[in-house]
């Protein structure tokens, strides 16, 4: 994929190089990439997302564990990208968060902006630091610890 990469990324592309589907398949579009730094994706968030059904009724609000999910989708980006989505045989789990803030809600008719940077790989893991943010105005934040593993047959 490295030799024909060319941005934005749609969400086909997104579900070649990730196994998230709906309702968990958080990214809509990555529009910048630096290889092993950093990426920058995003989530248009509409009102007919299955969670805002009880999160919550009349007043709709983004779960900030799905934007913190959001935020660690878009390192397994980061990372595949990086590798030339040479890594299809392999899955990446969320294995520990730090630092998590929340500082804005997310409401339907948001653009989810994900900016995720690698700082440092370790044997198998990928550790991020995720910076959600909407309209310029950060919503979230964390550090984001990922392992990879081999899929099942």
């Amino acid at each position: 994929m490295s030799d024909t990469l060319k941005l934005p990324i749609d969400v086909p592309a997104i579900q070649a190089l990730l196994p998230h589907r709906y309702p968990f398949l958080l990214v809509d579009r990555v529009i910048e990439l630096e290889p092993h730094k950093r990426v920058l994706a995003y989530k248009n968030v509409t009102n007919n997302e299955p969670f805002f059904n009880g999160h919550f009724p009349g007043q709709p609000v983004m779960p900030g564990v799905l934007v913190i999910e959001a935020l660690a989708q878009a390192g397994g980006l980061l990372t595949q990208l990086s590798l030339g989505g040479t890594t299809e045989n392999k899955l990446f789990y969320l294995v520990k968060i730090d630092g998590a803030k929340f500082t804005r809600m997310v409401v339907p008719g948001d653009r989810l902006d994900l900016e995720v940077t690698l700082k440092r790989t370790i044997r198998n893991m990928a550790l991020y630091q995720g910076v959600a943010r909407v309209d310029g105005e950060q919503a979230a934040c964390a550090d984001i610890l990922c392992a990879e593993v081999a899929a099942k047959a």
